[in-house]
């Protein structure tokens, strides 16, 4: 099943291959990049003591976090600027008048018509709510809400089967929760508590704002809590479902009703695949306790649980009531959000989600150059290079499984910019309803992944749209990812030092390919397929080394008391460390190549390597508020950017004799943690 491993936002457009000199760059370029460079620093920190502070303390005293996110770095503004893109072509396509994308965006921008329906658009779903009497007509009812994007009880993906990786597979996966995380139902701090009681107040005045009265819908949501709260016990922390293992038992039908007898068909028959023959349990647990708390669940609970739920899922859509109340809530108390984002702007992101490719076909005729896609295939030619020429290096590897690793390598598929073949919407229909409109795009979208279980897998498939911000390693395909929303300036420019690129869109590269060889994509081999490809010795030595990388960012504070979880950003953490050290090795062969001396000033006060390691640093410059640092420690497999930065450099000690670090330093430990 495909995961996005990496939260990397950096922009690329272009690289020198080896063996081509650096492209002569116009003076007031170059001289405009030393003065951003410059200005985001702070040289009043010693970058042995604290380099995050001293690539990024400028641009950190200069910005203040925007009003309406609780989070903001170097990515997102990358991310803004594909948006303002984005709302360009939306408003092109609707001036058009048969323009179904178009379409889409009026309605959403209809905030008088969609006060004017109310709740009226939740009818149906609502009354088919009222069905349900006992488990049979819960699951039939589940399957309704899935298909229209309510993940209600669990959640359904679709990709491959981990031991036959050509074929598409069900994966059903615990979930249910109104709450992003297990923990914030189960902890005790005060702060939680006081979250949970927030919670309730929003639950219960979100069923007020659906028509209960007051007294019943204080009753009702303290229903829904205490059955999210056993949800969340008999859910299995994010930590242990990293293991592909634990996501992963394949069951016959049979063995379905057999590990978890719950009324699966009139689930299946409710998604039109009532021929599905076999699925995965993530975990079997959690399905196997699942029906011994619907059995003891009352009925009257049940279907408060789904009304809250369906408007849980639907809150963004409907009147400004409720879209304010899921603000105060989820965006004010939970991430420490100021203020809402703007009615156009949400509605750029709903559009995306809804029609991405037909966006993405317009942005990438604009915005993604016919030469970067080959430029960009190039650099990661040189990091895959990068890469197999270390691999003599790392002692604890046996040359069977050196080999293996080389071979795999090789065998990985680069994605870059698009899809070769677009997504076809004929099927999708949009009217004036935009709450009817996003649960059409939710089932088109559900149809045709559902579609695919059982059937060969689509090589050619995507699992992001073409403007996102980000990139991903897929295992099961043994591919990565680059969209051209994230091949794009300001983060990587031909007008830049080729440190900067290698810095920047050079370390992404690196950190993707790493995540085929982290603690979870090593278990792939370079045919997708789940096994162990290792000798057992050669595991043994990788997992000493991995929990020296658990050990170190356990101990990172990202706020008072508030600790990253070692284990839960392991995979990115492993990523990190090997995606700076490959990009490193990759500048330094491009340096030789041209004849530039690294240790040279490239611009004031910065050597080429210096230069290289400030411009990875600066992609990580972020503000957040404590709130979402909080939350991301719970959550976030992806480590706080500080300790993105200072965590591989100071495991490099490439990075230490760049800077004349002495050993004892913060940046330069004595002992370090090295995995590739």
């Amino acid at each position: 099943m495909t995961r996005t491993l990496s939260l990397v936002a950096i922009a690329a457009l272009s690289a020198c291959k080896s063996g081509h000199s650096e492209a002569p760059t116009p003076v007031d370029a170059r001289n405009e990049t030393t003065a951003e460079v410059a200005a985001a620093m702070d040289r009043a920190t010693d970058p042995c003591s604290d380099f995050y502070r001293f690539a990024c303390g400028g641009w950190l005293d200069a910005t203040p976090l925007p009003s309406d996110q609780p989070r903001y770095g170097r990515f997102h503004a990358l991310r803004e600027r594909n948006i303002l893109a984005m709302k360009v072509i939306l408003e092109r396509a609707a001036a058009r008048e048969d323009d179904k994308l178009g379409h889409f965006w009026r309605s959403c921008n209809d905030e008088a018509g969609i006060e004017a329906r109310g709740i009226a658009p939740l009818a149906g779903a609502m009354a088919r709510i009222d069905t349900v009497t006992d488990t049979e007509s819960l699951f039939a009812v589940v399957g309704e809400l899935h298909k229209r994007g309510t993940r209600a009880l669990f959640g359904l993906d679709v990709g491959p089967d981990y031991k036959q990786p050509k074929v598409n597979l069900a994966f059903l996966e615990q979930g249910g929760l109104g709450l992003p995380d297990r923990a914030l139902y189960r902890g005790t701090e005060p702060r939680l508590i006081a979250l949970r009681e927030g919670y309730l107040a929003h639950v219960t005045r979100v069923l007020e704002l659906a028509g209960e009265p007051p007294k019943s819908a204080a009753s009702a949501a303290a229903a829904v809590i205490a059955f999210e709260t056993s949800l969340a016990e008999i859910s299995v922390e994010r930590e242990a479902l990293r293991e592909p293992e634990a996501r992963y038992h394949k069951l016959e039908r049979d063995g379905l009703d057999a590990a978890a007898p719950l009324p699966w068909s009139p689930y299946f028959a409710a998604i039109g695949r009532s021929d599905i023959a076999a699925v995965s349990l993530s975990p079997v647990s959690f399905f196997a306790e699942l029906t011994t708390l619907l059995a003891a669940t009352p009925a009257t609970t049940l279907r408060h649980y789904l009304r809250w739920q369906l408007l849980h899922a639907s809150a963004d859509h409907l009147p400004t009531a409720f879209v304010d109340a899921h603000f105060e809530f989820f965006g004010k108390a939970l991430s420490g959000q100021a203020e809402i984002a703007p009615r156009w702007k949400r509605c750029v992101g709903f559009s995306d989600q809804a029609m991405g490719e037909d966006i993405g076909r317009e942005f990438v005729a604009e915005h993604f150059s016919a030469s970067s896609h080959g430029v960009a295939l190039g650099m990661i030619q040189q990091i895959e290079a990068a890469f197999a020429s270390g691999l003599p290096q790392l002692t604890w590897m046996d040359p069977a499984t050196r080999d293996a690793a080389t071979g795999k390598m090789h065998a990985i598929v680069n994605k870059i910019g698009h899809p070769a073949q677009w997504q076809d919407y004929a099927g999708l229909t949009i009217g004036d309803d935009h709450l009817a409109n996003v649960a059409a795009a939710a089932e088109f979208d559900f149809a045709d992944e559902t579609g695919d279980i059982g059937h060969a897998v689509d090589p050619a498939k995507w699992h992001m749209t073409p403007t996102t911000v980000n990139a991903y390693y897929n295992a099961s395909g043994n591919e990565m990812v680059f969209p051209a929303g994230i091949l794009q300036p300001p983060f990587f420019s031909q007008q830049w030092p080729m440190a900067m690129n290698f810095g920047g869109i050079g370390m992404v590269m690196g950190h993707e390919l790493t995540h085929g060889f982290d603690d979870q994509g090593r278990k792939f081999d370079g045919a997708g397929t789940l096994r162990e490809w290792w000798a057992p010795e050669v595991g043994a030595r990788f997992e000493q080394r991995t929990a020296c990388v658990e050990t170190l960012y356990s101990g990172y504070e990202v706020q008072p008391g508030a600790h990253l979880s070692g284990k839960l950003t392991l995979g990115e953490n492993i990523a990190d460390l090997g995606g700076i050290k490959e990009s490193h090795r990759a500048f330094l062969q491009w340096a030789q190549d041209n004849g530039v001396d690294p240790r040279q000033p490239a611009m004031e006060g910065l050597t080429h390597e210096q230069l290289f390691f400030v411009a990875f640093g600066q992609i990580w410059c972020t503000q957040s508020t404590p709130e979402n640092d909080r939350l991301m420690v719970m959550t976030d497999s992806h480590s706080h950017p500080r300790y993105r930065v200072n965590g591989p450099l100071a495991n490099l000690p490439e990075f230490g004799e760049a800077f004349a670090c002495e050993v004892g330093t913060a940046m330069r430990p004595p002992n370090i943690c090295e995995v590739w």
